[in-house]
């Protein structure tokens, strides 16, 4: 039987490849703190069904690729709170930080402006 691992997807960004970090807690056995250890695999998604967050079971097999030897098994649970936005919206959003950035830029010239003038003027306001 081969052996299997349960993990979390950190990057789906490659065609037909994942890569699960396979995180584990630990105690020093002279200091007994806890610390987490994690193991990071790439695996093969032959039809791109997982996603970044999803958890997953992947499996050991023969080498695909270089680091490749372990392929997906199923996804066990989907990534909660994934949030995009319409296109309008994001719009909106640009507009508003476009005007932010201006009247940030408008302040920041008239402060400049007035230290100016007290300079100008012997340091008195």
């Amino acid at each position: 039987m081969a052996h299997t691992l349960i993990g979390i997807v950190t990057s789906d960004k490659r065609d037909k490849t994942i890569t699960v970090a396979d995180a584990r807690r630990e105690t020093h056995p002279l200091y007994r703190k806890q610390y987490t250890k994690t193991r990071k695999y790439t695996a093969h998604d032959e039809k791109n069904e997982a996603h970044k967050g999803d958890k997953v079971e992947i499996e050991s097999c023969r080498p695909i690729s270089k680091t490749k030897s372990y392929k997906l098994v199923k996804v066990l649970e989907r990534a909660h709170g994934t949030v995009e936005l319409k296109e309008g919206v994001t719009a909106v959003v640009e507009e508003k930080k476009i005007g932010a950035d201006a009247e940030v830029a408008e302040a920041r010239k008239a402060e400049k402006a007035k230290a100016d003038m007290v300079e100008a003027d012997g340091g008195e306001v």
